[in-house]
């Protein structure tokens, strides 16, 4: 291997590298917005992180939510989970794809999908997938186990 070689590979690894940790500081900003749904500061960036026709895809009624409603319910959860806490614990880019694993942790003020949980909290496992293009987040593949967040909070 050359000198002139050995220079543009390091500096092709280097590149790489330095698009990939954009890319997981994109996703990044998914979940500060879902620890802080509140925050105007939070959604702007996550504006700025998703396309104009980002879509959610994991609603079990089979319907994507726009960027507009996943911002509406948000603003729902800050009201209703003021303790909101979504903690990133691994994340893994493939391509156009990172995928991450986190954990929400929460305490509602009041019923949560129709269970009073009496100051009880849920503290479950989630997945997303979240596909980029040219920087932005365009869609988020997700599955949280709010059923396992029911049960904790119905205390049984």
């Amino acid at each position: 291997m050359t000198l002139k070689t050995l220079i543009a590979s390091a500096a092709l690894a280097t590149f790489a590298t330095g698009a990939l940790a954009d890319e997981k500081d994109t996703v990044k900003v998914f979940y500060d917005l879902l620890s802080n749904p509140g925050s105007q500061d939070h959604i702007a960036a996550f504006e700025g992180a998703t396309s104009a026709d980002w879509e959610s895809l994991g609603d079990y009624s089979g319907k994507n939510k726009t960027r507009e409603v996943f911002l509406g319910q948000m603003g729902g959860f800050a009201q209703l989970i003021p303790d909101l806490d979504w903690n990133v614990q691994a994340m893994h880019q493939d391509g156009n794809f990172v995928t991450v694993r986190s954990r929400a942790t929460g305490t509602p003020v009041a019923p949560f999908f129709g269970v009073d949980g009496e100051g009880r909290g849920f503290d479950i496992l989630t997945i997303d997938i979240h596909e980029l293009e040219n920087g932005v987040i365009v869609r988020t593949w997700h599955v949280e186990d709010w059923a396992g967040a029911l049960q904790q909070l119905s205390g049984k």
